[in-house]
């Protein structure tokens, strides 16, 4: 099965800005642009600018990734990926403040639907999880989860406390059978 360039740019970008998650995880065609006002020259261009965008964070450039994706918004304020992807080269900055506001921008332009909502979710839910607000994070998991994330579906499960308490238990079972401990 031969794979297209374009595709083949999706899976390196999802790899390098959301290394937690599946390589299967990358955005459909419709995800990549909001079409309501975008042509596909200026799709092409876009896209352009913001693999230009990753290359440079890749090769530790953070300055002219940043100004990259800067420009990116900035010539298409309605695409969701721009600021997903923004967001995230904020966070490596250690920016949280301003990567939560790319995020809650990308899932407002997205409509909270698709490929960059999911990725969006995450990376909130990852910052919630960082200021322990564990409640906020596990529902955008369970957002990210519902658009088919399977990284956020895993994270679902490892949050669930009663799934936290049987695999405790299930370590502990394990543990005494290791080391030769009768079964209480």
């Amino acid at each position: 099965m031969e794979v297209n360039s374009s595709i083949r740019d999706e899976l390196v970008l999802n790899a390098i800005f959301n290394p937690h998650t599946p390589l299967e995880d990358i955005n459909t065609p419709e995800d990549i642009v909001h079409k309501d006002n975008v042509n596909d020259k200026v799709a092409a261009e876009m896209k352009a600018l913001e693999i230009d965008a990753v290359n440079s964070a890749q090769k530790g450039d953070l300055e002219e990734s940043l100004n990259l994706f800067n420009e990116l918004v900035v010539n298409c304020p309605n695409y969701p990926s721009g600021y997903n992807n923004r967001a995230q080269l904020y966070r490596l900055q250690g920016k949280n403040d301003l990567a939560l506001q790319d995020l809650n921008k990308a899932i407002e332009l997205s409509f909270g639907r698709g490929k960059a909502a999911s990725q969006a979710y995450v990376q909130r839910a990852l910052l919630s999880k960082e200021n322990n607000n564990n409640e906020l994070a596990l529902e955008d998991f369970k957002k990210a989860s519902c658009l088919g994330n399977h990284f956020a579906k895993a994270q679902v499960t490892a949050m669930n406390p009663y799934a936290a308490l049987c695999n405790q238990m299930l370590s502990e079972v394990f543990a005494r059978i290791y080391e030769g401990k009768p079964d209480l």
